[in-house]
């Protein structure tokens, strides 16, 4: 295809202003059909009809996670779609229409955590019992033998109801539970308090936006978090963002699995993920030295999908 053919397969492209939103949207956040047309105020064909447009000039990644289907926008680095995108972008920044759709995509993603944290507000203190389904009492001692050496702050993301944080806080170092739900964290904050352990602080917080300042902690964890976030790769970066340099962030989660159940009864949003997909999280988080290990599951009852171990460096 000559240079004059890419040029007018560009313009015809981005000829349309909801292309242009589309391109937008995707590019700041992996998205499904159902958030986009509720950003955009459009109907389903008509956002599926842009959406094919889009994927002919392979422009498009899509990622299926159980029945849903998310896109993402991976803008070209150079050539001329390179060129012509950094152009519409520049001219697009104080435009109204994408002003308002900025604020509609951090409502679609507000929405998505309501949908966790309302599971577990419901849920509460019966989380315990519930959890046992995981069957990870092995996965969280092999998780807590990657902290190598005795921390002396470690943050532990998305808490609940504080089993993790009691198991780190016996190995003498302190920790900071943070979690979204105040019933979880009142539940956490109960059983501390029989257990009579002093070095444990409880913060209320989202896994994307951590009340913890910079460089704060030794380490930071989230053990099967991930899954209900709406933003995962986000809660890698602050994970990595409240960790001194040399600390460790290791998370630990399913990988990508089909077992639909698991979104109905446990109300997690993402069905695992690829290891690859987690490498890229913390790559991209500015970590190194990762390392990443599967594990078949051991449970005897309901069947289970793999779970993984990643560990990484600030």
């Amino acid at each position: 295809m000559s240079q004059v053919d890419d040029l007018q397969k560009i313009f015809k492209t981005l000829s349309d202003p909801t292309r242009l939103r589309i391109l937008r949207l995707i590019e700041a956040e992996e998205l499904m059909v159902q958030e986009l047309m509720a950003v955009l105020g459009m109907a389903q064909s008509r956002v599926s009809r842009h959406l094919a447009i889009l994927r002919e000039a392979s422009l498009l990644h899509d990622r299926r996670d159980g029945t849903y289907v998310f896109y993402r926008f991976a803008a070209p680095q150079e050539g001329p779609w390179h060129d012509a995108w950094e152009l519409v972008k520049r001219n697009l920044l104080r435009d109204p229409t994408a002003q308002r759709d900025d604020a509609a995509l951090a409502r679609a993603l507000e929405l998505r955590g309501e949908r966790s944290r309302s599971f577990f507000d419901a849920v509460g203190p019966d989380w315990d019992a519930l959890r046992k389904v995981f069957d990870d009492d092995v996965l969280r001692a092999r998780a807590i033998s990657r902290l190598v050496e005795p921390e002396r702050t470690v943050a532990d993301i998305g808490t609940g109801t504080g089993v993790l944080a009691i198991e780190l806080a016996r190995l003498g170092p302190n920790v900071i539970g943070i979690d979204a739900s105040r019933r979880m964290l009142d539940a956490a904050r109960a059983k501390i308090d029989a257990e009579g352990i002093s070095n444990i602080e409880l913060r209320e917080g989202d896994a994307s936006a951590l009340p913890i300042d910079d460089a704060e902690v030794d380490a930071a964890i989230a053990h099967i978090v991930l899954q209900y976030l709406p933003t995962p790769a986000d809660a890698v970066r602050e994970m990595a963002r409240i960790t001194r340099r040399g600390g460790v962030v290791i998370v630990i989660d399913f990988v990508r699995h089909h077992q639909d159940w698991m979104r109905h009864e446990l109300g997690v949003q993402w069905q695992g993920f690829a290891p690859e997909e987690v490498q890229d999280w913390l790559s991209s988080a500015g970590l190194f030295d990762a390392r990443i290990d599967v594990h078949e599951p051991q449970g005897k009852g309901r069947d289970l999908p793999a779970t993984f171990i990643a560990s990484a460096r600030r």
